[in-house]
């Protein structure tokens, strides 16, 4: 017998003059007009265009065109973030948490007026700040595509190749393995060193893996063959701690290699005639990172070394001259990021990974892509310390004064020692990792404290940007991978899978690749 469906509820109706008739609601208020300036995010606090009256509902999409109109680009109109930083009475001291800034995801109305803490009023001159964005757009991960066994130990490094095609992995099991993610399978075992792989380093074409390790040893590999190009260099007296190619722009043919190591030292090698070029002596503990920038006045750029002995040194690549001590930081300064990291990473190839033709080519390309992003606000630097702080430093822009240089500020509010520091892809923003399982955001341009991203339960060792700059993936003790939406500053996707600490992340394209103590090496995509 088929059920029967109940008929619908009969509403009572009321007329006019009924006492019992519920009051009528009052019409919605509509929204205020209010003046806005649009300010560049790109160049300090550059208006753009003039003050103008909106109304407050305007959407974020017509926000971007009234944006784009000011700035006279509406032939090739650029996505912007909007935001509204909180003045600093509003500041609460005992929330060192708190975001700094409200980002407009709707409309001013809806994200500023509306606020539950009434910051800004309509009758407040509205100063949104525009932050360009990526013309293509990454896809957030949601899934695991594969789990790739073959190592025999926990995996402590990982890096994708600039093009994405190739994932380097090092391990406890003193090998380096290649995987192609394309058919997301094994594509090479790398078997030389005597000890931990504790480094890969992939040069910003391609042609060669750099890896280094437990055994003091720097070993170069063809990645396309997986044997190894000669002999280990050898010279180091312990441990390789981290590895820095030369920029393509500077170098197209044959790049140096930088090792630094736990012997105090770094080594600078000729890596066509497999020799050593110089060794950078000066440091007094542990050389824990080393990077190799682009700024400066010589032909091969600069060498940033951070130490165990507390402090930052910058170097002439040319010949290893000495050029400034950075000494501010009060323990072990552990890690390093500069704003051009991911170009000088990446080399000649943008979104689209297209193969220049020739080494001019890909020099021209390369320079093209760093002094668009080094050109605006000079190349910059942070160093993240045990001392639960970072620096933000100038060294070839504002705060170089003589011989000396001052940090244009100090990023303070981890409450335990910094693991990793890394800028976004635009230099717009940086985000910095401790062992106080929090993730806390930084103006790429200023060093002001944005947000913190909580929802890590255990420290929080290593993290790793989209090339868009719009996503944030971070790799925990906790065993998770997670990706932040940094509109909101929370959490967007948690992916767990590993059953273990994760050591070690990166991402390109649309995927994300993951290891750990467990041995696996994870991959993520949409």
């Amino acid at each position: 017998m088929a059920t029967r469906i109940p008929p619908p509820k009969r509403q009572k109706i009321y007329f006019k003059h009924d006492k019992n008739r519920p009051p009528t609601p009052p019409p919605a208020e509509p929204a205020p007009n209010v003046i806005v300036q649009f300010l560049s995010e790109q160049s300090g606090e550059t208006p753009i265009g003039d003050v103008i009256n909106v109304p407050s509902d305007f959407s974020r999409d017509a926000l971007e065109l009234l944006a784009n109109k000011q700035a006279n680009e509406e032939d090739d109109p650029i996505p912007y973030q909007f935001h509204v930083r909180l003045p600093d009475s509003a500041m609460d001291p005992n929330n060192a948490g708190a975001p700094t800034q409200l980002v407009i995801t709707h409309s001013i109305f809806e994200d500023i007026l509306s606020h539950p803490k009434k910051y800004f009023s309509s009758e407040d001159i509205i100063k949104v700040y525009c932050t360009p964005q990526a013309v293509f757009r990454v896809r957030p991960a949601t899934r695991c595509s594969s789990t790739l066994s073959g190592h025999g130990a926990a995996i402590l490094c990982a890096s994708f190749s600039p093009t994405g095609k190739l994932l380097a992995t090092g391990s406890g099991d003193n090998n380096v393995r290649l995987w192609d993610l394309d058919t997301e399978l094994p594509s090479h075992t790398l078997s030389g060193h005597r000890g931990w792989v504790l480094c890969v380093e992939w040069e910003a074409r391609g042609r060669k893996l750099a890896s280094g390790g437990y055994d003091s040893e720097v070993r170069l590999w063809n990645p396309n063959t997986g044997k190894p190009l000669g002999n280990a260099l050898k010279g180091h007296t312990k441990w390789v701690t981290s590895l820095a190619w030369e920029p393509i722009h500077i170098n197209p043919t044959n790049p140096r290699l930088a090792s630094s190591s736990k012997d105090a030292t770094v080594r600078v090698w000729n890596t066509a005639n497999r020799t050593l070029h110089y060794t950078l002596g000066g440091h007094t503990a542990s050389v824990n990172v080393v990077r190799w920038g682009g700024a400066g006045q010589g032909k091969s750029g600069v060498l940033y070394t951070a130490s165990s002995d507390r402090t930052v040194r910058i170097w002439d690549a040319d010949v290893g001259k000495l050029l400034f001590v950075l000494k501010d930081h009060a323990h072990w300064v552990t890690t390093l990021t500069l704003n051009t990291d991911f170009v000088l990473r990446t080399g000649p190839y943008d979104h689209l990974a297209k193969e220049p033709s020739s080494d001019a080519e890909a020099q021209e390309l390369a320079l093209k892509r760093y002094n668009a992003l080094a050109s605006t606000t000079s190349e910059l630097l942070i160093s993240g310390s045990d001392d639960h702080t970072l620096f933000f430093w100038s060294p070839f822009g504002r705060n170089q004064t003589g011989d000396s240089v001052k940090p244009i500020t100090r990023l303070t509010g981890h409450q335990r020692q910094v693991n990793h520091v890394a800028f976004s892809p635009d230099g717009c923003w940086a985000a910095s990792a401790s062992w106080d399982s929090s993730i806390r955001m930084w103006d790429g341009r200023t060093g002001k404290y944005v947000a913190a991203l909580r929802g890590h339960v255990a420290p929080v060792y290593r993290l790793a940007w989209s090339a868009d700059s719009r996503l944030l993936v971070s790799a925990s003790k906790d065993s998770t991978v997670k990706i932040w939406n940094l509109r909101t500053y929370k959490l967007h996707t948690d992916l767990p899978g590993h059953t273990d600490e994760v050591y070690c992340v990166d991402f390109v394209a649309d995927k994300i690749v993951s290891g750990g103590r467990d041995k696996k090496v994870k991959i993520w995509k949409n």
